[in-house]
């Protein structure tokens, strides 16, 4: 069943490249290089450090805006076409489908990573400029994981984007949120600490994407082994996660 999976995943990829994904990061480079470019001037101290800073966090966005937007208007053209049915009625299992979309989406988001981390070896040390890659492309993996149970539970696209999108937000700051929380001393209400708990238990249930794609690994080059080791481990068990509950709602589905 390895073949109709990685056959799914090369036409995934190829739409993906029809549809000029690749000439948008270009322009989306030479445009984040602009702004970031002109801020440097005008920057009367540490204007480079700010230029890698503004520079990594708009790539970052960047990405993931793109990848979770082809991700579900994809799957939504691919509903609309019925192109979903005729593949539903092929004599293989549901979970191929399924993996083969998640392997697609997963190579396509290998470009953002290579071709922005290629930019960051402009400002970091290559082991740096890797580590942020790798980390864009493990946060370019959740998101999109996330994105196809976005579209096959709500089956609608702007519904689906706000969802991933909402998601990612949450995700980027709940770490702050718990800080928040928990720096206003041990004189707190009722009302306080139900919503810590509440912010706490929320924190348990995502992953702490404040710890990917950081731009302080660009700028003051603190990237560990430590780093690299908790995005990858978030990574596998947060994708394992969103691909079982996909595949659970896949299963229940009509087609």
């Amino acid at each position: 069943m390895m073949r109709p999976a990685l056959t799914i995943a090369r036409y995934t990829l190829l739409e993906a490249l029809r549809n000029r994904l690749l000439w948008l990061l270009l322009v989306l480079m030479a445009g984040a290089i602009a702004v970031s470019g002109f801020l440097n001037e005008l920057a009367l101290t540490e204007s480079r450090q700010l230029q890698a800073a503004l520079l990594g966090a708009v790539l970052r966005f960047a990405a993931v805006f793109l990848i979770a937007t082809f991700v579900v208007t994809s799957m939504a053209s691919e509903a609309s076409d019925k192109g979903l049915e005729l593949l539903m009625a092929l004599p293989m299992p549901r979970a191929v489908y399924l993996f083969g979309k998640l392997a697609g989406f997963g190579a396509l988001a290998v470009l953002p990573a290579l071709l922005f981390g290629a930019l960051a070896l402009f400002f970091a040390p290559p082991a740096q400029a890797a580590l942020w890659a790798f980390s864009l492309l493990c946060e370019c993996w959740i998101v999109a994981a996330f994105s196809v149970l976005c579209m096959l539970t709500l089956n609608q696209v702007l519904p689906a984007l706000a969802a991933a999108f909402a998601f990612y937000l949450l995700a980027r700051v709940i770490g702050a949120l718990q800080l928040l929380g928990h720096g206003a001393g041990a004189a707190q209400s009722s009302g306080q600490q139900a919503l810590n708990m509440g912010i706490d238990g929320l924190a348990l249930l995502l992953p702490h994407l404040d710890q990917f794609t950081r731009s302080d690994w660009l700028v003051y080059h603190s990237g560990a082994a430590a780093d690299l080791a908790a995005i990858g481990t978030q990574t596998a068990i947060y994708v394992v996660l969103m691909a079982a509950a996909a595949l659970f709602d896949l299963h229940r589905k009509a087609i």
